[in-house]
């Protein structure tokens, strides 16, 4: 039995600036650090179109939004199976929009997004000051500079 560690990334030809060496080191560190032994992830860079849709069929909304991860199987299963998706226009408005460098809110939404796949919520002001809490850790503790 050989203990699986992947993680694939699909980079729309648009944003083939992302860095795919620092992606995956700063998902590893992110799961290394939640005790995290197994996962299989595949992290799709792509456009506001895509998200906009799964945004719709998934979640029944209608608006742009900038990660979306989904966990693919069960939440107790000691390995994590999942897909993160980013909209890397809407990471770029976001980082624009609260005046951070693009770089660090492109490597926040991938932190975000590889949280949720371990179950970590955003919906209530508590679950997501712990994560925000959680990001910052992430960020401080990991180069993540030339990702972009």
């Amino acid at each position: 039995y050989k203990v699986m560690k992947k993680i694939e990334l699909e980079i729309d030809p648009n944003f083939e600036n992302v860095d795919s060496n620092i992606v995956k080191g700063l998902i590893t560190s992110v799961m290394r650090s939640e005790k995290i032994e197994e996962y299989e992830i595949l992290m799709i860079f792509t456009d506001d179109d895509t998200l906009f849709k799964l945004k719709k069929e998934f979640f029944n909304k209608e608006h742009f939004t900038d990660v979306i991860a989904f966990r693919l199987n069960q939440y107790s299963d000691i390995k994590v199976e999942g897909e993160v998706y980013i909209s890397v226009p809407q990471v770029q408005r976001n980082a624009e929009e609260f005046k951070e460098p693009f770089a660090k809110e492109l490597a926040r939404v991938i932190i975000h997004g590889n949280l949720h796949l371990l179950d970590y919520k955003d919906a209530t002001q508590k679950e997501k000051e712990l994560m925000t809490e959680k990001e910052d850790h992430y960020l401080d503790s990991f180069y993540w500079k030339g990702i972009i």
